[in-house]
């Protein structure tokens, strides 16, 4: 086991923290877990700890400021009210989503591009295998809610068809 911190990783959620405006992230392997915090004006910062993923978090970390979790609640709720779209496309299994199939290669859509159903609009890694997902409906692509490279669960919103 490695005692040294992938800092591409660290940056990645940072990246991911920011730009979709969350309060809290936490990320865990099997070697290591992370959680990043946003700080706000006026609220105790808590103390940064490192630890490997099966020894226990200490309290601090644990123990939120209930201001940043308070104002994580519209991002989930809108989050949550995406999923309910019809033209929502959710991410099929647990993975790491790509927007397109090699870093040098464009996007399969962005914001404004209209798709056909069955249309691949991104694809999702799982197991070292590279799964395409597929556009459940024709229409004009509105939102893309993940980047590739981030860390998907079963069901989450990924684009919006309209």
């Amino acid at each position: 086991m490695s005692d040294s911190i992938d800092t591409k990783v660290v940056s990645r959620l940072a990246a991911i923290l920011k730009a979709n405006d969350l309060a809290e992230l936490e990320y865990e392997t099997e070697n290591c877990r992370i959680s990043l915090i946003k700080s706000y004006p006026g609220a105790p910062v808590p103390p940064m700890a490192f630890a490997p993923a099966p020894a226990p978090v200490p309290a601090p970390v644990a123990a939120a400021a209930p201001a940043p979790a308070a104002a994580a609640e519209p991002v989930a709720d809108d989050l949550a009210d995406l999923a309910k779209l019809p033209g929502c496309v959710k991410s099929p299994m647990v993975g790491v989503v790509y927007l397109s199939s090699d870093p040098n290669a464009a996007n399969y859509v962005k914001i404004g591009d209209t798709v056909a159903e069955g249309d691949t609009v991104c694809l999702i890694e799982a197991m070292k295998t590279f799964n395409p997902v597929k556009a459940h409906t024709a229409g004009k692509v509105t939102k893309i809610l993940v980047e590739s490279g981030d860390p998907v669960e079963y069901g989450e919103p990924l684009i919006v068809i309209e």
